[in-house]
C-alpha cells in the first residue's frame, strides 16, 4: 500500500514561531547597523582612523548580510512548491555560508590595509575617533542584545550574531586605540588592534562556514550517529531484522531527516513496523521526517549501481509500503 507523508506547507512547530520572531530581530539589527555605518565611515575618513574605517566596513557588509538573513527568514516561511519540494528552508543555510565568505573577505582587506598603515603611519585624531567609536559600540551592543534573544540553534541567526559581534569587537578595538593615541600619541596601535579583531573574526567565521557546509553537503548532524541509530532500531523494533541504506541529514541545521531500508522477518505487518520505526526515530533521535522502505528477503536495490546514491531525492515525500 502506498502512503504519502506530505510535509509541504507552513510549519506550525515551535521552530516556526522562533523563525518569525528571529525575522523581526534581524530586521531591527539591520536597520541599526546600516543607519550607524554611514556615520562611522565619515568619522573614519575625517579622523584618519583605520580602526573606524574597518568597523564601518564590517558594518556595511553586516547590514547587507543582515538584510540577506532577513530575506532568508522571509523565504523560509513560504510553502514548498512542485519544483522545490523541500521548500525554502535551506536558503538560511546558504546565507549563513555566504556570510562566512563575506566576513573572510572583509577581514583580509583590513589586514592588508593595516600592513600599509604600519609601513607608513598616518595621523589619527584621537578625540573625535573616541566619540564615534563609543557611539558605534552602543549601537552594536543594542543590535547584539536584539539578536541574542533569538534561536541560537539556527545557523542563519548565528551568522547574523557573528556579524554584529564582529562589529562590537571592532568598536571596542577602536575605543582602545583612541585611548592609547590620546594618552601616548602612538598611532600604530590603530592598525594593530584592527588586525587582532580581524583574526578573531576569521576564526569564528571559519567555524560558521564549516557547519553550514556540513549541512549543505547533507552530512549527518553532529548530535546524531547514523550507525548507532540503525542498531537501535534493530534492537528495539520487533520484526526488524536489519537496517541498511540509511541516510541521515538536516534540512536547515535544526530539522533532521532520514531514509532507510528495513529488512523485516516473514509474516511481520509492514505498516505497523514502519510506523514503529518512525515513532522511534522521532521520539528517541529527534528525526522529524523519515522515509522507511520495508523489505522481505532480498533488497530491491541489490546489484543496482546506484544503491549508495541519494534515495531521499527520489523519495522525498513518499513512504513505500509493500
Amino acid at each position: 500500500m502506498a502512503h504519502t507523508n506530505d510535509h509541504s506547507g507552513h510549519d506550525h512547530s515551535p521552530g516556526h514561531v522562533h523563525g518569525s520572531t528571529d525575522k523581526k530581530r534581524v530586521l531591527i539589527a539591520a536597520c541599526l547597523t546600516g543607519g550607524f555605518m554611514v556615520a562611522e565611515a565619515l568619522g573614519g575618513i575625517l579622523t584618519g582612523s583605520l580602526a573606524l574605517l574597518a568597523d564601518a566596513g564590517h558594518m556595511l557588509a553586516d547590514s547587507i548580510a543582515l538584510g540577506l538573513a532577513w530575506y532568508a527568514f522571509h523565504l523560509a516561511g513560504r510553502p514548498a512548491t512542485v519544483r522545490l519540494t523541500y521548500g525554502f528552508g535551506r536558503v538560511k543555510t546558504l546565507v549563513a555560508y555566504t556570510n562566512g565568505i563575506a566576513i573572510f573577505v572583509i577581514a583580509l582587506w583590513i589586514v592588508y590595509e593595516a600592513w600599509g598603515r604600519l609601513q607608513a603611519p598616518a595621523p589619527v585624531l584621537g578625540g573625535p575617533m573616541l566619540a564615534v567609536a563609543i557611539l558605534g559600540l552602543l549601537v552594536n551592543i543594542g543590535s547584539f542584545f536584539v539578536l541574542h534573544g533569538g534561536d541560537r540553534e539556527s545557523l542563519n541567526m548565528r551568522g547574523a550574531i557573528l556579524h554584529v559581534l564582529g562589529d562590537l569587537l571592532g568598536s571596542a578595538a577602536a575605543i582602545a586605540a583612541a585611548l592609547v593615541i590620546l594618552a601616548t600619541g602612538w598611532t600604530p596601535v590603530d592598525p594593530i588592534l584592527s588586525v587582532l579583531v580581524s583574526l578573531l573574526i576569521l576564526y569564528t567565521a571559519w567555524s560558521l562556514m564549516r557547519e553550514a557546509a556540513h549541512v549543505l553537503l547533507e552530512g549527518v548532524p553532529p548530535s546524531l550517529d547514523r550507525d548507532l541509530i540503525a542498531r537501535d532500531i534493530e534492537a528495539t523494533i520487533q520484526g526488524v531484522r536489519e537496517v541498511h541504506h540509511m541516510h541521515v541529514w538536516s534540512l536547515d541545521g535544526t530539522s533532521n531527516m532520514a531514509t532507510l531500508h528495513a529488512c523485516l522477518d516473514e509474516g511481520v505487518d509492514a505498516h505497523q513496523a514502519v510506523s514503529a520505526v518512525k515513532k522511534r526515530l522521532a521520539s528517541e533521535h529527534g528525526i522529524s521526517h523519515a522515509t522507511v522502505e520495508p523489505e522481505f528477503g532480498q533488497c530491491a536495490d541489490d546489484g543496482d549501481e546506484h544503491e549508495h546514491g541519494h534515495e531521499h531525492e527520489a523519495a522525498a515525500y513518499h513512504d513505500h509500503h509493500h
